[in-house]
């Protein structure tokens, strides 16, 4: 028999131990009234729930996965980085075979964004690796119209009005310049909607091209578009930056 773990924790943080999604996606799924608890619909945040309690997503039954994944995947463009569309998109997951873990995405690309994206099935490295106040860099280059002024680049090394929302200072370094367009080196710690195509859009260059090649002190490395590999646990700790 499976040993059953008393201890309460927060519902949404429940669903995301269980492979369910993020916790900020397991509060969407709450409010919209898709979870239950001991055959109760739940859609208030704070309620407590252990392993000992009935919970259901969509009216599946869900439960705690033993064996923690962690996936890194080479994202390429035309997929949105969720675990299902009621477009019936190709979802990142359609990528990832072999895998009997319930993963979900760490956070969101574009669909026409590529680079390092990480899917895992252990909600507290999701909440770590996201949250605003952890402060866990990801690096992109991105490809922008123009060339923009020094002045313009030091707007985004200070940071910018998106709509409603001061950016932190970035770190922003020129790569290259190419006849009608820059490509940019941004670093920054937040992981806001379409942030990183905000700011450029805020000192008027829009971006043609973006690509995140590094969350924490991992980086993509070789690993060639489209394709994913498992973590060792030292790349968990980059991921984080808690270790070069």
């Amino acid at each position: 028999m499976k040993y059953k773990n008393k201890e309460k924790v927060r519902l949404q943080k429940y669903m995301a131990q269980c492979g369910v999604a993020s916790r900020r996606h397991s509060e969407e799924l709450i409010r919209a009234g898709k979870v239950m608890v001991n055959g109760k619909t739940v859609t208030q945040m704070g309620v407590l729930v252990s392993d000992e309690d009935e919970i259901r997503v969509d009216g599946v039954l869900i439960k705690r996965e033993e064996k923690k994944v962690y996936i890194m995947l080479n994202k390429p463009s035309g997929y949105v980085t969720t675990v299902s569309d009621p477009r019936g998109r190709r979802t990142v997951l359609d990528l990832i075979d072999g895998v009997d873990e319930r993963i979900y995405p760490v956070g969101r690309l574009d669909y026409d964004t590529t680079g390092l994206l990480l899917l895992t099935n252990d909600g507290d490295f999701a909440y770590e690796s996201t949250h605003p106040g952890k402060m866990v860099a990801k690096t992109y280059l991105a490809e922008v119209k123009g060339r923009p002024s020094d002045d313009k680049l030091d707007m985004l090394r200070y940071g910018v009005d998106i709509g409603g929302f001061i950016t932190s200072p970035a770190d922003v370094e020129v790569i290259k310049n190419k006849e009608k367009s820059t490509i940019l080196k941004i670093i920054i710690h937040e992981g806001r909607n379409r942030q990183v195509k905000r700011m450029c859009e805020t000192i008027g260059h829009e971006v043609v091209k973006l690509k995140r090649t590094a969350i924490g002190n991992l980086t993509l490395g070789k690993l060639k578009t489209g394709q994913w590999r498992y973590l060792t646990p030292r790349e968990v700790n980059l991921a984080l930056g808690r270790a070069k």
